[in-house]
């Protein structure tokens, strides 16, 4: 299959989970001589491998492998970021690239997503206790009022907790007292590609996908993990998998509980996927969507006949 670099220096395949995109995005990258980054916010997480899906041995294709970025960078227990994921994904992309080889992101993390392939302007905001001190002695709408002579309030999730109204300010306080700092991002020409089944097939996926890492080990592996010193509320704060067996694991609900639960909170969450990639094209990103069931060469003929037109 032919391939011009020059039209594009950036394919992107995003997709809920459970939807075969990484097998996609390894597929292309074996075809082209590409490399992936990975756009998944808990992958880049060392011994979390069945409850993020890593599906590393998608990365091996007709028994080559295929080199990934941005996976398994960070022990678990440390609170990721995603202004980390915009440094990191920024090196990773102009390694790659001045190496005269093309990036192929890959990933169902919205939020990491477009921070890479938007350039949101992110900086990393340290605490001020000395603000915050000051901040506790004053009421909700005392502080509901400062914030709204900082900026325009369009995110009400900003006002509706103490917590966040309090960091918010103490963001729009550093903004206000720093002299800007030079941001040069990559310039992107970047085509974004989704991997998508249709919705009943897809939570057929997901139920099934999860018996099978269960089936696997994915309670050891959170045994592991605890049993290394990792804080139990540092797994439930990554949410879903580790969440859920990290209750089971402490005897706090039963495997059952455990199941039902957590298969309605992936559902619940392939559903918050797709509301995302819908809210990114409503913002002027075009996703050519890619019918799951059809067979891998002919998802890759799909691919390359639009990277033609």
């Amino acid at each position: 299959m032919s391939w011009n670099p020059n039209s594009y220096n950036l394919v992107t395949i995003l997709g809920p989970t459970a939807g075969g995109k990484t097998s996609v995005a390894a597929h292309l990258a074996h075809n082209i001589g590409g490399e992936v980054i990975s756009g998944d916010s808990r992958q880049i997480y060392r011994g979390m491998n069945l409850g993020t899906g890593k599906d590393l041995h998608d990365y091996v294709v007709n028994g080559k492998p295929v080199p990934y970025h941005l996976i398994d960078i960070v022990d678990a227990g440390y609170r990721f970021n995603v202004y980390e994921y915009q440094t990191l994904f920024i090196d990773a992309f102009s390694s790659i690239t001045e190496r005269g080889v093309t990036p192929i992101l890959c990933g169902g993390s919205g939020l990491y997503l477009e921070a890479a392939i938007k350039g949101y302007r992110l900086i990393q905001v340290p605490n001020n206790l000395e603000l915050r001190e000051e901040l506790a002695t004053k009421s909700h709408e005392e502080l509901v009022s400062m914030l709204a002579s900082m900026k325009p309030l369009h995110n009400h999730t900003d006002t509706e907790n103490r917590k966040r109204l309090v960091r918010a300010i103490e963001i729009e306080t550093y903004y206000a007292n720093t002299p800007q700092l030079d941001f040069e991002y990559p310039n992107l020409h970047n085509i974004v590609f989704g991997v998508r089944f249709p919705r009943m097939q897809q939570r057929e996926r997901i139920t099934q996908r999860l018996r099978q890492r269960l089936s696997e080990g994915m309670v050891d592996e959170v045994k592991l993990l605890l049993e290394k010193g990792v804080d139990p509320d540092i797994l439930v704060y990554y949410g879903l998998e580790y969440k859920w067996l990290t209750q089971f694991v402490l005897g706090q609900i039963s495997y059952n509980e455990m199941f039902e639960g957590l298969n309605t909170a992936i559902h619940q969450f392939a559903k918050r996927q797709m509301t995302w990639f819908r809210r990114m094209e409503r913002n002027g990103i075009d996703i050519n969507w890619i019918d799951g069931n059809l067979p891998m060469e002919q998802k890759l003929e799909f691919i390359f006949d639009t990277l033609r037109k």
